[in-house]
């Protein structure tokens, strides 16, 4: 029950994080960008204010790291550390019987 909603929450955090990073426009994409101008003389160009769909990505992505993390740990959590402790041992050969003289 736990897991199927964490995954519910996992997918739609999905979602909501590829439209919402699909939405944003990015850094230094106007036209002046591509000859040089506006944001050339930094390296990431210039830093903002936060908008609402950057506040918007970091808390989904978050929340996605969040759901991964638990998801892997219920995932594994009753796993077996060995990978031979579910194999069965190879029979035991015969001993040879005593040849007759």
């Amino acid at each position: 029950m736990l897991i199927g909603l964490i995954t519910l929450v996992h997918v739609v955090v999905c979602v909501i994080l590829i439209v919402v990073v699909l939405l944003q426009h990015g850094k230094s994409a106007d036209i002046a960008a591509t000859f040089g101008g506006a944001g050339s003389q930094t390296a990431f160009g210039p830093r903002g204010t936060a908008t609402l769909l950057s506040r918007i990505t970091t808390w989904c992505a978050i929340v996605f790291m969040l759901t991964s993390i638990s998801l892997t740990v219920f995932a594994t959590r009753n796993r077996s550390t060995s990978i031979m402790q579910n194999e069965r041992s190879a029979p035991a050969a015969p001993a040879p019987s005593p040849q007759p003289k």
